[in-house]
């Protein structure tokens, strides 16, 4: 059920960030142990960059960082929140991509043979995918991508979105059928 969650332990992480903003440099490390890789692991799924994941990690750490002086234990779980702040960051760096895109800089194909063009057209695919998704509404984008490349269970997708187990199955089908109608004047004959 959605606002429905463990209260042990949102203390226990609510108690992190408190002794945290203390100065406490053990939950520091504890915060960031638990955290990072989550965080990391949800930026690279959404760019597709390494590098910019970092980048996205290292500013939704620091924003947690400075939530920790004033953060009121028992409103929100510490991953729902980062998970928010880092789909946020991120849906802001691919607005900033698609402002500054430039044909220049797709990369120009390095081998002119048939395996070559294949992984060009693979790519490309994957590219209008990734295009689909990022059209969608983002209540159904975060949907699919937590379901789909998160592997989370709709039950745990219904925490982190504040909402029903049947809204998300409700974001998911829609984002499916958007996705098939985007997608359908590429499919093969």
């Amino acid at each position: 059920m959605a606002g429905m969650f463990d209260l042990s332990e949102t203390e226990e992480e609510a108690a992190l960030l408190a002794r945290y903003a203390a100065g406490d440099q053990a939950a520091a490390r504890e915060l960031t142990q638990r955290f990072l890789p989550l965080v990391l692991r949800q930026a690279w799924r959404v760019l597709g960059s390494e590098a910019e994941a970092e980048e996205i990690a290292q500013e939704a750490m620091l924003r947690l960082w400075r939530q920790a002086p004033s953060w009121r234990a028992g409103e929100a779980r510490v991953s729902t929140w980062l998970y928010r702040v880092t789909q946020n960051l991120c849906i802001d760096r691919i607005r900033r991509r698609r402002a500054t895109a430039n044909v220049d800089d797709l990369p120009e194909p390095a081998d002119p043979t048939p395996g070559a063009l294949e992984r060009l057209a693979a790519g490309e695919d994957m590219r209008r995918l990734a295009r689909a998704i990022m059209a969608l509404p983002d209540r159904q984008r975060d949907a699919l991508v937590l379901r789909h490349f998160e592997g989370a269970s709709n039950p745990d997708i219904a925490e982190r979105l504040d909402c029903s187990v049947e809204a998300v199955e409700s974001l998911l089908a829609r984002a499916r059928r958007q996705l098939q109608k985007d997608l359908a004047p590429y499919r093969p004959e």
